[in-house]
């Protein structure tokens, strides 16, 4: 059976030298915990990021992984720089994808500070590269992607008809300091700001955001793609519209509609046979794609996964790479 699996970073060297300034400033410590070589989790086969050639195939053929859509990694770009570096970082990936037919396709990294220059590169990535949508990291200049100067990205991606990955990325310190820094070591805070509870939580209010602003009634057929199972949202639907509901928000539909409408969700490496069984109930087998968030996570459970899930073989095939196939025109 194909696989394909949507949440697989590499890193540009130019795009990391601009992005580590503003990382660093917004986790203290987060060297402690995600620096290569400290044995911490998510740092074993990051030797693999810069890697779009021989060594990630041959880790994709070991692993039974057909497809793998390539995202780069990119927090935190200044204005100043972002359209150039963001343009040379997606020409790199176009390289990459053509050069390796049906193992790669990509997501555009974009200049979100810069939101024009972000959509025009949006749609060259699509029109032009063949890209398959994009990958947003967190916020903007401390802004969700509710706010009205990036209309112009959320209006090319709908008119494009491509999907964008909201992917977690630091809170601001503001958020950080008051929920995640405390009488305990640095290394604690970091990765309690981010990877063990914190971007979770940030990714969530930031799609909440989106709906409760009205973006979704707007471009009532814009896709997200969700990762974690959905950042929490799945797992607190029935409260979301039982405390927030139609009467009180305005909004065309519930939270519920919106999410099995305009939601695609993944596991992002989370490989724990209930949660997919939650999220099959909650979301249905249409709305479930496959995520390893290599090299974050290692390709080796992805195969795994998918056989051992209590699914029916029309359901398995369809987050295997059916509903990916279909969203992204792959296959």
């Amino acid at each position: 059976m194909r696989i394909v699996t949507l949440e697989e970073h590499w890193s540009d060297p130019a795009v990391s030298a601009a992005a580590w300034p503003g990382l660093a400033e917004l986790v203290p410590g987060y060297e402690t915990v995600f620096g290569a070589g400290t044995g911490m989790p998510y740092t074993e086969r990051t030797d693999l990021m810069p890697d779009l050639g021989a060594a990630r195939i041959a880790d994709l053929d070991r692993n039974g992984i057909s497809t793998q859509v390539l995202s780069c990694l990119n927090t935190s770009l200044p204005a100043a720089v972002a359209p150039a570096l963001t343009r040379a970082a997606n020409d790199t990936a176009a390289q990459a994808v053509q050069a390796h037919p049906g193992r790669f396709a990509a997501f555009a990294t974009l200049p979100t500070a810069v939101p024009d220059a972000a959509a025009a590169e949006l749609r060259r990535c699509v029109g032009e590269l063949g890209f398959v949508g994009t990958m947003i990291m967190g916020r903007t200049d401390g802004q969700f992607l509710d706010e009205s100067r990036f209309d112009p990205i959320l209006r090319a991606a709908s008119e494009l008809r491509v999907p964008i990955y909201l992917h977690p990325a630091p809170p601001p310190h503001a958020v950080s300091d008051a929920n995640y820094a405390g009488e305990f070591a640095p290394g604690v805070s970091a990765a309690f700001r981010l990877a063990a509870w914190g971007w979770h939580q940030e990714t969530a209010v930031h799609f909440l955001h989106l709906v409760l602003s009205g973006v979704l009634d707007r471009y009532p057929d814009l896709q997200f793609i969700l990762g974690h199972w959905g950042e929490f949202i799945p797992f607190y639907l029935d409260r979301l519209d039982e405390a927030m509901p139609q009467r009180l928000t305005r909004l065309d539909r519930t939270f519920r509609e919106y999410l099995r409408h305009n939601v695609f969700i993944t596991p992002s490496g989370m490989f724990n046979q209930a949660k997919l069984r939650y999220c099959v109930d909650t979301v249905g087998a249409d709305r479930i794609l496959h995520a390893v968030d290599f090299p974050l996570i290692g390709n080796d459970g992805a195969a795994a996964f998918l056989a051992d899930a209590a699914l029916s073989e029309e359901d398995r095939a369809k987050i295997a790479h059916g509903n990916a196939d279909e969203l992204l025109g792959l296959g």
